[in-house]
Protein backbone atom coordinates (compact mmCIF):
# COMPACT_ATOMS: atom_id res chain seq x y z
CA UNK A 1 0.00 0.00 0.00
CA UNK A 2 1.38 3.53 -0.58
CA UNK A 3 1.74 5.49 2.25
CA UNK A 4 -0.20 8.64 2.60
CA UNK A 5 1.38 12.26 2.31
CA UNK A 6 2.63 14.02 5.83
CA UNK A 7 -0.70 16.01 5.58
CA UNK A 8 -2.70 13.05 5.64
CA UNK A 9 -1.01 11.29 8.37
CA UNK A 10 -1.19 14.64 10.55
CA UNK A 11 -4.87 14.75 9.77
CA UNK A 12 -5.36 11.59 10.96
CA UNK A 13 -3.75 12.33 14.01
CA UNK A 14 -5.60 15.44 15.05
CA UNK A 15 -9.04 13.39 13.73
CA UNK A 16 -8.73 10.45 15.83
CA UNK A 17 -7.95 13.15 18.97
CA UNK A 18 -10.48 15.04 18.09
CA UNK A 19 -13.35 12.05 18.27
CA UNK A 20 -12.00 11.80 22.21
CA UNK A 21 -12.82 15.72 22.63
CA UNK A 22 -16.26 15.68 20.32
CA UNK A 23 -18.79 17.69 22.29
CA UNK A 24 -16.55 19.28 24.75
CA UNK A 25 -16.88 23.07 24.06
CA UNK A 26 -12.97 24.87 24.34
CA UNK A 27 -11.26 22.06 23.99
CA UNK A 28 -8.68 22.34 21.52
CA UNK A 29 -8.32 18.48 18.82
CA UNK A 30 -4.96 16.79 19.82
CA UNK A 31 -4.20 18.46 23.26
CA UNK A 32 -3.54 16.13 26.60
CA UNK A 33 -6.95 17.80 27.44
CA UNK A 34 -8.90 16.08 24.77
CA UNK A 35 -6.93 13.09 25.64
CA UNK A 36 -7.64 12.45 29.43
CA UNK A 37 -10.31 15.43 30.27
CA UNK A 38 -10.72 18.08 32.32
CA UNK A 39 -10.89 16.04 35.40
CA UNK A 40 -7.26 14.82 35.26
CA UNK A 41 -5.69 12.75 37.46
CA UNK A 42 -2.69 14.05 38.87
CA UNK A 43 0.24 12.08 40.58
CA UNK A 44 2.92 13.47 42.77
CA UNK A 45 6.49 11.85 43.55
CA UNK A 46 8.23 13.47 46.37
CA UNK A 47 11.87 15.28 44.90
CA UNK A 48 14.68 13.57 47.26
CA UNK A 49 16.34 16.72 48.75
CA UNK A 50 19.29 14.26 49.38
CA UNK A 51 20.31 12.54 46.52
CA UNK A 52 24.14 10.83 47.40
CA UNK A 53 24.87 9.34 44.00
CA UNK A 54 28.67 10.03 43.13
CA UNK A 55 30.73 9.04 40.31
CA UNK A 56 27.69 9.42 37.05
CA UNK A 57 29.13 12.01 34.37
CA UNK A 58 25.61 12.21 33.10
CA UNK A 59 24.53 13.40 36.64
CA UNK A 60 27.39 15.77 37.72
CA UNK A 61 26.70 17.37 34.31
CA UNK A 62 22.48 17.61 35.30
CA UNK A 63 23.26 18.78 38.30
CA UNK A 64 25.87 21.74 37.22
CA UNK A 65 22.99 22.75 34.73
CA UNK A 66 20.32 22.38 37.49
CA UNK A 67 18.09 20.47 35.08
CA UNK A 68 17.57 16.71 33.77
CA UNK A 69 17.22 16.91 30.27
CA UNK A 70 14.76 12.94 29.24
CA UNK A 71 14.69 11.82 25.85
CA UNK A 72 11.05 10.73 25.24
CA UNK A 73 8.81 10.01 22.71
CA UNK A 74 6.00 12.12 21.40
CA UNK A 75 3.60 10.80 19.25
CA UNK A 76 1.96 7.63 21.73
CA UNK A 77 -1.30 8.51 23.83
CA UNK A 78 -1.25 7.68 26.84
CA UNK A 79 2.17 6.17 26.83
CA UNK A 80 4.61 9.13 25.38
CA UNK A 81 2.53 12.34 24.08
CA UNK A 82 3.38 15.73 23.49
CA UNK A 83 0.36 18.30 23.66
CA UNK A 84 0.81 19.79 20.40
CA UNK A 85 -0.94 23.36 21.80
CA UNK A 86 0.73 23.65 25.20
CA UNK A 87 4.22 21.09 24.92
CA UNK A 88 2.88 19.57 27.77
CA UNK A 89 3.90 15.73 28.14
CA UNK A 90 2.02 12.93 29.22
CA UNK A 91 1.80 9.10 29.55
CA UNK A 92 2.75 6.21 30.89
CA UNK A 93 6.53 6.39 30.22
CA UNK A 94 6.37 10.11 31.00
CA UNK A 95 5.05 9.31 34.71
CA UNK A 96 8.25 6.32 34.81
CA UNK A 97 10.51 9.47 33.84
CA UNK A 98 9.34 11.47 36.43
CA UNK A 99 9.78 9.50 39.40
CA UNK A 100 13.35 8.52 38.44
CA UNK A 101 13.89 11.96 38.17
CA UNK A 102 12.24 13.15 41.58
CA UNK A 103 14.48 10.37 43.11
CA UNK A 104 17.32 11.81 41.32
CA UNK A 105 16.41 15.37 42.68
CA UNK A 106 14.84 16.79 39.56
CA UNK A 107 10.98 18.01 40.10
CA UNK A 108 8.58 18.95 37.36
CA UNK A 109 9.68 21.90 37.01
CA UNK A 110 13.70 21.06 36.14
CA UNK A 111 13.14 18.76 33.73
CA UNK A 112 13.62 19.08 29.67
CA UNK A 113 12.00 17.09 27.61
CA UNK A 114 13.97 15.97 24.33
CA UNK A 115 11.80 14.09 21.81
CA UNK A 116 14.00 11.86 20.28
CA UNK A 117 13.54 9.51 16.95
CA UNK A 118 13.92 5.86 17.39
CA UNK A 119 16.63 6.00 14.64
CA UNK A 120 18.33 8.41 16.71
CA UNK A 121 18.44 7.01 20.59
CA UNK A 122 21.62 4.93 20.76
CA UNK A 123 23.49 8.15 19.51
CA UNK A 124 21.33 10.75 21.49
CA UNK A 125 22.39 8.17 24.72
CA UNK A 126 26.24 8.12 23.79
CA UNK A 127 26.75 11.67 22.83
CA UNK A 128 24.87 12.84 26.27
CA UNK A 129 21.88 15.03 24.67
CA UNK A 130 19.58 13.50 26.99
CA UNK A 131 20.55 12.05 30.29
CA UNK A 132 18.37 8.78 30.27
CA UNK A 133 15.84 7.52 27.70
CA UNK A 134 12.15 6.18 28.62
CA UNK A 135 10.46 5.80 25.38
CA UNK A 136 9.33 2.20 25.17
CA UNK A 137 12.97 0.72 24.32
CA UNK A 138 13.28 -2.90 24.78
CA UNK A 139 16.22 -4.07 26.30
CA UNK A 140 18.44 -6.79 24.04
CA UNK A 141 21.92 -7.59 23.59
CA UNK A 142 22.74 -5.56 20.61
CA UNK A 143 21.74 -2.31 22.18
CA UNK A 144 23.61 -3.47 24.92
CA UNK A 145 26.96 -3.08 22.77
CA UNK A 146 25.97 1.01 22.70
CA UNK A 147 23.65 1.65 25.92
CA UNK A 148 23.42 0.73 29.16
CA UNK A 149 20.09 -0.29 30.75
CA UNK A 150 18.14 0.00 33.68
CA UNK A 151 15.01 -2.21 34.83
CA UNK A 152 12.98 -3.30 33.10
CA UNK A 153 10.26 -1.43 34.11
CA UNK A 154 7.83 -3.14 31.73
CA UNK A 155 7.64 -6.51 29.72
CA UNK A 156 4.79 -5.64 26.79
CA UNK A 157 4.58 -7.94 24.20
CA UNK A 158 3.12 -7.57 20.45
CA UNK A 159 -0.48 -8.07 20.42
CA UNK A 160 -3.75 -6.66 18.25
CA UNK A 161 -5.74 -4.01 18.38
CA UNK A 162 -9.31 -4.81 17.04
CA UNK A 163 -12.74 -3.16 16.94
CA UNK A 164 -14.77 -3.67 20.17
CA UNK A 165 -17.41 -5.66 18.23
CA UNK A 166 -14.92 -8.29 16.59
CA UNK A 167 -16.17 -11.62 17.46
CA UNK A 168 -13.53 -13.63 15.25
CA UNK A 169 -10.39 -12.44 16.12
CA UNK A 170 -9.16 -14.00 19.33
CA UNK A 171 -5.40 -14.21 18.92
CA UNK A 172 -2.37 -14.51 16.07
CA UNK A 173 -3.96 -17.99 15.24
CA UNK A 174 -7.19 -16.35 13.64
CA UNK A 175 -5.11 -13.67 11.11
CA UNK A 176 -5.61 -16.15 8.05
CA UNK A 177 -6.82 -14.12 5.45
CA UNK A 178 -7.83 -11.06 7.22
CA UNK A 179 -6.28 -7.66 6.99
CA UNK A 180 -3.59 -6.79 9.42
CA UNK A 181 -2.08 -2.82 9.65
CA UNK A 182 1.63 -2.13 11.50
CA UNK A 183 4.09 0.27 10.96
CA UNK A 184 6.61 -0.41 7.76
CA UNK A 185 9.67 -1.57 8.66
CA UNK A 186 9.01 -2.48 12.28
CA UNK A 187 9.77 -5.51 14.19
CA UNK A 188 5.70 -6.16 14.51
CA UNK A 189 5.54 -5.52 10.92
CA UNK A 190 8.06 -7.97 10.02
CA UNK A 191 7.10 -10.28 12.54
CA UNK A 192 3.45 -10.55 11.12
CA UNK A 193 4.52 -11.12 8.21
CA UNK A 194 5.80 -14.74 8.75
CA UNK A 195 3.79 -17.11 6.34
CA UNK A 196 2.34 -18.70 9.65
CA UNK A 197 -0.05 -16.35 10.34
CA UNK A 198 -1.63 -15.75 6.79
CA UNK A 199 -2.09 -12.24 7.62
CA UNK A 200 -2.78 -10.12 4.52
CA UNK A 201 -0.16 -7.24 5.56
CA UNK A 202 -0.68 -3.47 5.05
CA UNK A 203 1.73 -0.35 6.37
CA UNK A 204 2.17 2.98 7.23
CA UNK A 205 4.15 5.44 8.47
CA UNK A 206 2.36 5.64 11.98
CA UNK A 207 0.01 3.65 13.97
CA UNK A 208 -2.23 6.48 13.72
CA UNK A 209 -2.61 5.90 10.45
CA UNK A 210 -3.16 2.21 11.08
CA UNK A 211 -5.57 3.16 14.09
CA UNK A 212 -7.91 5.21 10.92
CA UNK A 213 -7.91 2.43 8.90
CA UNK A 214 -9.40 -0.21 11.66
CA UNK A 215 -11.74 2.50 12.78
CA UNK A 216 -13.16 3.17 9.26
CA UNK A 217 -13.12 -1.03 8.12
CA UNK A 218 -10.05 -0.34 6.03
CA UNK A 219 -7.84 -3.32 8.12
CA UNK A 220 -9.80 -6.14 10.65
CA UNK A 221 -6.74 -5.25 13.40
CA UNK A 222 -3.49 -3.45 14.29
CA UNK A 223 -0.39 -5.10 15.65
CA UNK A 224 2.51 -3.27 17.69
CA UNK A 225 3.51 -3.67 21.27
CA UNK A 226 0.21 -3.87 23.64
CA UNK A 227 1.30 -0.21 25.47
CA UNK A 228 1.21 1.45 22.29
CA UNK A 229 -2.13 -0.65 21.23
CA UNK A 230 -3.84 0.41 24.80
CA UNK A 231 -2.59 4.02 24.23
CA UNK A 232 -4.85 3.98 21.23
CA UNK A 233 -7.84 1.96 22.73
CA UNK A 234 -8.07 4.36 25.36
CA UNK A 235 -8.13 7.23 22.97
CA UNK A 236 -10.81 5.76 21.04
CA UNK A 237 -13.17 5.59 24.26
CA UNK A 238 -14.61 2.33 24.10
CA UNK A 239 -14.52 1.43 20.08
CA UNK A 240 -11.46 -0.69 19.91
CA UNK A 241 -9.89 -3.18 22.39
CA UNK A 242 -6.60 -4.86 23.00
CA UNK A 243 -7.23 -8.59 22.62
CA UNK A 244 -4.46 -9.16 25.60
CA UNK A 245 -2.90 -12.28 24.00
CA UNK A 246 0.85 -10.98 23.20
CA UNK A 247 3.18 -13.20 21.37
CA UNK A 248 6.60 -11.70 21.81
CA UNK A 249 8.28 -10.61 24.85
CA UNK A 250 9.57 -6.53 24.96
CA UNK A 251 10.99 -5.65 28.06
CA UNK A 252 11.31 -1.79 28.35
CA UNK A 253 14.80 -0.43 29.85
CA UNK A 254 15.65 2.80 30.66
CA UNK A 255 18.24 3.86 28.41
CA UNK A 256 21.37 5.27 30.05
CA UNK A 257 25.13 6.12 28.78
CA UNK A 258 27.05 2.98 28.48
CA UNK A 259 29.39 2.41 31.52
CA UNK A 260 27.44 4.56 34.04
CA UNK A 261 27.01 2.08 36.57
CA UNK A 262 26.23 5.01 39.18
CA UNK A 263 23.28 6.25 37.44
CA UNK A 264 22.45 2.70 36.46
CA UNK A 265 22.21 1.68 40.15
CA UNK A 266 20.33 5.23 41.10
CA UNK A 267 17.41 4.35 38.52
CA UNK A 268 17.09 0.90 38.79
CA UNK A 269 16.53 2.02 43.04
CA UNK A 270 14.24 4.54 41.89
CA UNK A 271 12.36 1.66 39.61
CA UNK A 272 11.53 -0.70 42.68
CA UNK A 273 11.09 1.64 45.39
CA UNK A 274 8.56 3.24 43.39
CA UNK A 275 7.10 -0.54 42.52
CA UNK A 276 6.64 -1.16 46.17
CA UNK A 277 4.95 1.62 47.35
CA UNK A 278 2.30 1.54 44.44
CA UNK A 279 3.27 4.29 42.08
CA UNK A 280 3.71 2.54 39.09
CA UNK A 281 0.51 1.05 39.78
CA UNK A 282 -1.01 4.27 40.25
CA UNK A 283 0.80 5.30 37.09
CA UNK A 284 -0.77 2.73 35.05
CA UNK A 285 -4.52 3.21 35.85
CA UNK A 286 -3.94 6.99 34.88
CA UNK A 287 -2.74 6.22 31.49
CA UNK A 288 -2.65 3.10 29.74
CA UNK A 289 -5.15 1.61 32.55
CA UNK A 290 -7.67 4.00 30.75
CA UNK A 291 -7.50 1.13 27.67
CA UNK A 292 -9.60 -0.80 30.46
CA UNK A 293 -6.66 -3.34 30.33
CA UNK A 294 -5.92 -4.80 33.77
CA UNK A 295 -2.42 -4.06 35.05
CA UNK A 296 -0.12 -6.42 34.86
CA UNK A 297 2.63 -7.19 37.42
CA UNK A 298 5.14 -4.79 37.46
CA UNK A 299 8.72 -6.66 36.69
CA UNK A 300 11.39 -7.12 38.71
CA UNK A 301 14.56 -5.48 38.21
CA UNK A 302 17.60 -7.22 36.64
CA UNK A 303 20.14 -6.06 37.96
CA UNK A 304 23.59 -6.52 35.64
Amino acid sequence: MRPRSPLVATVALFALASLVSCGRQGVPPGSVAALIGDGEHRIAYPVNPDVTVSGSPALRHARAAHRIVIGVKSDHPFLGFEDPVTGRRFGFDIEIAKMVAADLGFGPGRITWKTVSPQGRETAIAKGDVDFYVAAYTINDERKKHVSFAGPYYVAGQDLLVRQGEKNIRGPGDLKGRRVCSVTGSTPFHRIEDPAYGARVSGHDSYAQCVQDLISGETDAVTSDDTILKGYAAQNGGRLRVLGRPFSREPYGVGLTRGDKALRDAVNDALERHRRNGDWLRAYDATLGRSGAPAPAPPEVIRY
